[in-house]
């Protein structure tokens, strides 16, 4: 009996729609990443990038939980001493609601070489129009 491995010419790669109106921002990363990294197909290999493309509608319409908005804080550095820059969840939802979902679902994918390229097939838009309407299925 011999043991099936997967290539990389073998992946066909699906479109999945998620509307994040009204959807928890940690369920909603939770279901892009899976289908980012491709675990829910049957002969999912951890070493091939074998994840479809997901595309996020309505960014600036997912819900917290809990008192998040203030006391949940984004932090990034300058490079210059003494620059560490805070965010709070609130001010990045006004600045840019894409980026907070981009980063939940960053957070989520395993830390290797293929985060970068996984990430890339994620596309988020704050309003309900996109450009891909002709390859998607809702989920």
């Amino acid at each position: 009996m011999k043991t099936y491995a997967p290539r990389a010419k073998d992946i066909k790669r699906d479109w999945h729609l998620i509307n994040a109106e009204n959807k928890i921002l940690g369920r909603l990363a939770t279901q892009a990443s899976q289908w980012l990294i491709g675990k829910h197909r049957p002969n999912y290999a951890p070493y091939l990038d074998m994840g479809d493309y997901v595309v996020v509608t309505n960014a600036a319409k997912v819900v917290f939980t809990g008192r998040k908005m203030k006391q949940k804080m984004y932090y990034h550095h300058t490079g210059y001493l003494g620059n560490l820059k805070e965010l709070t969840l609130k001010q990045m939802m006004a600045k840019d609601p894409s980026r907070v979902i981009r980063l939940a679902v960053r957070g989520m994918l395993p830390k290797n070489k293929l985060r970068a390229e996984r990430l890339k097939r994620l596309k988020i838009f704050n309003g309900y129009q996109h450009p891909y309407a002709d390859k998607l299925k809702e989920k």
